[in-house]
């Protein structure tokens, strides 16, 4: 698990080494990390350094005197103040100095692009004579390091901006928001972490990481029978649309589900004749699944009183999300998506997609359920208003029917003995893995199917111990 920090969070972590040690050189170990990585991503030719105006610009141009060693370097302050030290060891160094024009006259023969402009507290967007530079050098295909984000985004955002493209970013201490939420974060590329002797807060904002996968998934020992390994209590599909209830059984199960009960209105013989081991009928259970693919059919909010009243830890997906009772929701699990949570809190789907962060803890704070708002950035809302971020997946799972899917791993993973919170959070990482793993247009069943060898190659690495 890796926080995430704000930008002033991180300023205030930075202040708070110099209040300890006014000579701590941090801006000489950012310099070293980014020119090792420099060398480590592009290990030969030239390189251009385009440095800003604040310390972020004094790093770059402290790496670029590091790099002048043993290639050619080239710099352009892209606006007329620059780092005054750090300029001077660039010149010294033998590094050449460029203008605007030279910069994009210069990629022709440059193997790497160190973008050291805008830094954490800057204003998103880039000015003319940058903008030109990030186009050339996006058709000249030259790769772009970013200290410590793309030039233009916001550091505290998941926003597009006018921006550079990296295929690598350096970034020190922690991950900041830009690097972890969608659709910012592609423009970041490969983050590489460097600790420069700054200790990071404690956040309510956290990002999952593979190995946190391994370790929390639930896996059975010589003592567990079907009961223990968890059963899972499936409400879903209807005659519209039986499909959802094939999916989310297919994802209960594959994740591992010691039993899963079908209680739901599509056809019982259509279950079968996929999942032969389900059990129709109401019985024993350790959580319920319910919503996905309901359509329109009566008795929505009878069917969710009803799963309230078993007192057991729900996924509540889909159109079941329509028919939520008053009260606390302790122990569930709602999995909407941009336009779900939007009719959960009254606004639009534009404003959810632009606010994910305060619009998944208000829904989860107003609900006291934990809430996973599915999209390219996964976000489990708990009602403390911690949040954690699930691993990143492809956009290969954007299509109908992984939600149903994902429902039923959730289920799976209630039903195993976890909280709803880490439910949502291994739920949504382990099918991003799966679908990373296996790149390309696979269906969410094709996907589902392929869950087991997932599980079975975490649970026996090193990163499970």
């Amino acid at each position: 698990m890796r926080t995430v920090v704000s930008s002033a969070e991180m300023r205030a972590a930075e202040q708070a080494v110099f209040a300890r040690d006014p000579e701590a050189d941090l801006m000489g170990k950012a310099a070293a990390a980014i020119a090792r990585i420099a060398d480590d991503v592009a290990p030969d030719g030239a390189v251009l350094v385009v440095a800003g105006a604040g310390n972020n610009g004094g790093d770059g141009l402290f790496a670029a005197a590091l790099l002048a060693e043993r290639r050619p370097v080239l710099f352009w302050r892209a606006f007329r103040d620059a780092h005054a030290a750090a300029v001077a060891a660039a010149r010294a160094a033998g590094c050449r100095e460029v203008d605007a024009v030279g910069a994009v006259a210069a990629l022709a023969d440059c193997s790497l692009v160190i973008d050291a402009v805008t830094g954490l507290g800057s204003r998103p967007g880039l000015p003319l004579a940058l903008q030109t530079l990030v186009d050339a050098c996006d058709a000249a295909t030259v790769p772009v390091l970013s200290v410590d984000l793309p030039s233009g985004l916001d550091a505290d955002s998941g926003a597009l901006h006018p921006s550079f493209s990296a295929e690598h970013t350096v970034t020190f201490g922690s991950v900041k928001p830009c690097h972890v939420q969608q659709p910012a974060a592609s423009r970041c590329g490969r983050v590489h972490i460097v600790d420069i002797g700054v200790t990071v807060p404690d956040t309510q904002l956290r990002v999952a990481e593979a190995a946190d996968v391994a370790r929390w998934w639930p896996r059975p020992d010589a003592s567990s029978d079907k009961y223990s390994r968890g059963v899972v209590l499936v409400d879903t599909g209807s005659e519209q649309y039986q499909g959802a209830a094939v999916l989310s059984c297919s994802g209960a199960l594959h994740a591992g589900a010691g039993m899963v009960r079908y209680t739901g209105r599509a056809a019982s013989g259509l279950i079968l004749s996929r999942f032969p081991s389900v059990v129709v009928g109401e019985g024993r259970a350790q959580a319920i699944v319910l919503g996905s693919g309901w359509g329109d059919s009566d008795g929505g909010e009878g069917r969710v009183a009803l799963a309230r009243m078993h007192s057991l830890p729900a996924v509540v997906d889909a159109d079941a999300l329509h028919w939520l009772p008053g009260g606390r929701l302790d122990g569930w699990l709602l999995t909407p998506h941009a336009g779900e949570l939007a009719r959960l809190l009254g606004c639009t789907r534009a404003h959810v997609e632009a606010h994910p962060l305060s619009c998944v803890r208000e829904a989860a704070r107003h609900t006291g359920a934990t809430v996973l708002l599915k999209g390219a950035t996964q976000y489990v809302a708990e009602p403390s208003g911690r949040v954690t971020i699930a691993v990143a997946g492809p956009p290969w799972t954007a299509q109908a029917g992984s939600g149903d899917v994902l429902a039923g791993i959730c289920g799976a993973l209630l039903a195993a003995g976890l909280p709803a919170w880490r439910a949502g959070v291994l739920g949504a990482s382990i099918q991003a893995m799966t679908a990373a793993a296996n790149p390309g247009p696979y269906t969410p069943d094709e996907l589902a199917a392929r869950l087991p060898a997932m599980i079975a190659q975490l649970s026996s690495s090193p990163l499970a111990r």
